[in-house]
């Protein structure tokens, strides 16, 4: 598989990585740990290169998951990992980039992951009671002690990117994006692009609606998360599905299916754009990887714009109180 650089310090990934996240959490209950061992050892044969967790995802168990999962493939697989976001005694999910926090975060992630140095160590959510700079110095300080190699921030607007940059060099920002939330072309992007950063689109098939498996009948777990999201009513997905339809008829004429062409026009969009899916079935990750060799032309891209510059998507991508904690 092509790789692709994030960053100007020498980080290098497949051009598509894995997300592991859904594996622990968020849509269902977890799947099984030996299959999900078994599906990641599956993608490294196959090319990837780049996998993505974070000490909150399970909570904990993702990391572990992982670390076990790559211990056979190490010099073979960067691994990206998150800290910023703790659950209180209640079990609420509470921001605290404070740099002891960052600190300990860091020593347990080290731990699950099995790991002696984090590839890249991203702030999980902007926390608005620790200034950006204290978060940047304090991963410098890891870089420079041998424990962290590239530093990254999801989620984060513009000017908080600037501004930690300017304390340490940010290899990638990581934010939702795809054809069915573009907010991060308005400035995340242009900015990106300006100061050298790679960027690392999460949810890249719209959180599994971007496939077409998805419809105003399709019913979810109690525990999937997308029960709650309010672009996932029945009437934002009937109305939604406009989008995929303009996905298929572009993948009938291309002999793809949506979710390849919905990837495949993140990686034509700009060479340092990393498409992360996340699965947990082998039949969706060979799918996700076919994407790689779907080229999209100028007039391709042109022609997709145009197309879905005139379908309004319906619903807001998070419940009003996740939205609040991004920094977008």
């Amino acid at each position: 598989m092509e790789k692709r650089k994030l960053g100007k310090n020498g980080l290098e990934v497949s051009a598509l990585g894995l997300g592991c996240m859904g594996m622990s959490m968020a849509y269902g209950p977890p799947a099984d740990k030996k299959e999900m061992i078994a599906l990641i050892g599956k993608a490294v044969e196959r090319g990837v290169t780049f996998f993505d967790t974070a000490e909150l995802y399970g909570p904990y168990t993702n990391e572990e998951l992982v670390g076990e999962a790559l211990a056979p493939f190490r010099g073979h697989a960067v691994i990206a990992t998150k800290f910023g976001i703790k659950l209180d005694p209640s079990g609420q999910q509470v921001q605290d980039s404070r740099p002891e926090r960052i600190r300990q975060s860091l020593e347990g992630s080290l731990k699950r992951l099995k790991v002696d140095v984090i590839d890249l160590y991203y702030q999980h959510r902007v926390d608005p009671d620790v200034p950006i700079e204290d978060v940047a110095g304090t991963v410098k300080d890891l870089i420079q002690e041998g424990k962290v190699k590239h530093f990254g921030l999801s989620e984060a607007g513009a000017q908080t990117i600037r501004r930690a940059h300017a304390v340490q060099p940010v290899a990638a920002v990581e934010s939702e994006y795809s054809l069915w939330w573009r907010k991060p072309e308005e400035e995340v992007l242009p900015t990106c692009e300006e100061l050298g950063i790679g960027f690392v689109s999460f949810s890249p098939l719209g959180k599994g609606f971007l496939t077409g498996k998805i419809d105003e009948n399709t019913t979810f777990d109690s525990s999937d998360f997308r029960n709650i999201v309010p672009r996932f009513t029945p009437e934002a997905r009937r109305a939604n599905r406009a989008l995929v339809d303009l996905l298929a008829k572009i993948a009938e004429e291309k002999k793809a299916t949506p979710a390849q062409i919905a990837l495949a026009w993140l990686l034509a969009r700009k060479a340092w754009i990393v498409p992360i899916p996340g699965t947990t079935k082998l039949s969706r990750l060979e799918e996700n990887i076919g994407a790689t060799a779907f080229e999209l032309t100028p007039d391709d891209l042109r022609g997709i714009d145009s197309a879905a510059s005139k379908i309004k998507i319906e619903g807001a991508r998070y419940p009003e109180a996740l939205e609040k904690r991004t920094g977008l």
